[in-house]
């Protein structure tokens, strides 16, 4: 999940706020609401560059294997779009 990326991201890169997170007793809800809020825009993201590219259920019912390859395409830009605006700074 992204929450458990970012939870090795902290551990490695940002040891101190790992570790004030743990002992306050925040780490879990910081994880489990980052996790969300990741998961939000990662699914906002395909929907909006799918319409923007024209990755219709129509495309789909046309030719399956060039709207995987499209749709692969959109979930991997998003994918990086999000790590690198959420999980990893």
């Amino acid at each position: 999940t992204w929450g458990q990326r970012h939870l090795r991201y902290l551990k490695e890169h940002h040891r101190v706020r790992y570790a004030n997170l743990l002992t306050i007793g925040k780490l879990n809800d910081y994880l489990a609401d980052l996790n969300e809020q990741a998961e939000e825009l990662f699914l906002r993201l395909v929907k909006q560059m799918a319409e923007a590219e024209g990755v219709t259920e129509a495309l789909k019912a046309e030719n399956q294997m060039l709207w995987v390859q499209k749709m692969n395409n959109l979930r991997n830009a998003a994918m990086e779009i999000v790590s690198n605006e959420l999980i990893y700074r």
